[in-house]
């Protein structure tokens, strides 16, 4: 029976209305997924690209330098008053620590003709940017203060002069002990560039 002023819906329009909802549905379904995936994968792309970022950055850092030999010159004081026997003790101490790092064959002295053979040699110069002296009595008897310091400019170049090694480096002895371990303090922080470097 139809009723007067109502639409009577049969089944083939449910069935085609139904089919119309479905359709939209998927759609919206897939269109979602497909977004997803795109993140996802913008995700992965960015994270290879920071991971070798990183791996870069590591090789940067731990890039070594080979020599078999390596010819220390003599403190340069430059505008700084530091006493002859500090100059003398930076040197003498950069001798022996350099030696004991193993890093190269032969370390040579200043002068010494023999260097000129060796088709690797580096050379290894340090500049004098500021000096304090101290007080060994101070540092004895009142621990906190007197302290000596002394703060080079240790630049290694190579062979046909291109630096390897630029940078400033602190010596120092704060407490007990003579005013020339300060020169010591400062050599063997040189030793560990070098091995860092070499």
């Amino acid at each position: 029976m139809k009723y007067p002023g109502r639409k009577y819906h049969g089944p083939m329009t449910v069935s085609i209305v139904f089919r119309i909802i479905l359709a939209c549905v998927l759609l919206l379904t897939v269109g979602s997924m497909s977004l997803s995936g795109q993140q996802g994968s913008g995700d992965t792309k960015s994270g290879d690209t920071k991971s070798g970022d990183a791996k870069s950055g590591d090789q940067k850092t731990t890039q070594k330098f080979s020599a078999s030999a390596i010819q220390i010159e003599p403190t340069d004081p430059g505008d700084v008053p530091m006493p002859p026997e500090f100059r003398m003790a930076v040197y003498e101490n950069l001798i022996t620590q350099i030696e004991k790092t193993g890093k190269f064959q032969h370390v040579y002295r200043s002068g010494d003709k023999d260097a000129a053979s060796a088709p690797d040699l580096v050379t290894l110069h340090t500049t004098a940017k500021s000096f304090n002296k101290g007080s060994q009595r101070k540092r004895e008897v009142t621990t906190v203060s007197g302290a000596t310091s002394l703060v080079l400019n240790v630049h290694i170049t190579d062979h046909a002069g291109q630096p390897i090694v630029d940078r400033d480096v602190r010596g120092k002895v704060r407490f007990m002990g003579e005013n020339l371990r300060a020169t010591y303090d400062f050599s063997k922080k040189v030793a560990n560039i070098v091995r860092v470097t070499f």
